[in-house]
């Protein structure tokens, strides 16, 4: 069992009650192989849910279209009934296809079922949140929002959810989505080789708003930076673990979820928490580019 350690400080989501440490745990892949069917071992993903909850993880991300099903069925075999202060935040807009696709799932009827489906499978009676995922595969596509943000923002009346975030959106959609409801967090892709959203980040930290990084370590592909793995070695931890805490440090209002089906990463992705990277390697870090890297990131 691992034990409480910083977890990076706290946040508290703007206009809530809800404070949570700023490393988390995503749950994708507690999921079978590309995040289709049930884990290998069931029991080996439940034992990485309770460890990291023991650990001081109180951030879950999750959503119901990975598996499909399966890790939200897996959270609640696991978790429930809920600690309180546990924060469970789920997306809807997406379904998978027979054929293991990803299939966006933005129309009213859609959401509304995505929305009951997270609610039946973690045994909820309302979500903490709930992200609207728009935009394409690793970033975020022109037009508007508004039309799905409504009916999200009908359910939230209805006391099915609580607060709403984005995902894979641009600081215009985001000022569209704030003339209807309020929002907390943002989650877009983001780590130290791909930046895109640094400007977009300071104005969310200067609003109080969670930036949460999706593969914050590069997706199914690992980063891969001959910089990074320099840094590491220089601070005797994982290059995994010097990106994670790069991130921390990056930002006041970043949240962490990276995810995995292992206690041994577990425990490798909480101690990147404790980790204060100097001055000059931050330096370092932050010249990082895509073009630095050796390997490419992907979905």
């Amino acid at each position: 069992m691992t034990n409480q350690i910083s977890l990076g400080g706290s946040f508290t989501f703007p206009g809530t009650s809800m404070t949570v440490n700023r490393m988390g745990y995503g749950a994708m892949q507690l999921a079978g192989p590309h995040v289709w069917g049930p884990p290998r071992d069931v029991d080996a993903a439940i034992t990485v849910l309770r460890e990291a909850i023991e650990a001081g993880v109180n951030h879950i991300d999750t959503s119901d279209f990975y598996g499909p099903h399966v890790t939200n069925q897996i959270i609640k075999q696991a978790l429930h009934p809920y600690r309180d202060g546990l924060v469970i935040v789920t997306k809807v807009g997406a379904r998978r296809g027979d054929d293991k696709s990803w299939i966006h799932a933005l129309s009213p009827q859609e959401l509304t079922d995505g929305v009951h489906d997270n609610l039946r499978n973690l045994c909820l009676d309302a979500l903490d949140v709930v992200n609207l995922r728009v935009g394409g595969i690793m970033g975020p596509s022109e037009g508007s929002i508004e039309e799905p943000l409504t009916v999200l923002a009908e359910l939230k009346r209805q006391g099915l959810i609580r607060h709403l975030g984005l995902s894979n959106v641009s600081p215009g959609q985001l000022a569209e989505a704030q003339a209807i409801t309020e929002i907390v967090c943002i989650q877009n892709l983001y780590n130290v080789a791909q930046r895109s959203d640094d400007a977009f980040i300071e104005d969310l930290a200067a609003q109080g708003i969670a930036y949460v990084p999706f593969f914050p370590l590069g997706g199914f592909t690992p980063l891969q930076s001959s910089k990074l793995d320099a840094a590491a070695a220089s601070l005797q931890f994982t290059p995994m673990q010097v990106a994670l805490a790069w991130l921390l440090q990056r930002s006041p209002n970043m949240l962490l979820i990276p995810g995995t089906s292992s206690t041994g990463h577990l425990r490798e992705n909480l101690k990147a928490a404790s980790l204060q990277i100097p001055v000059e390697i931050i330096a370092e870090l932050d010249s990082i580019s895509a073009g630095d890297r050796t390997g490419d990131s992907a979905l």
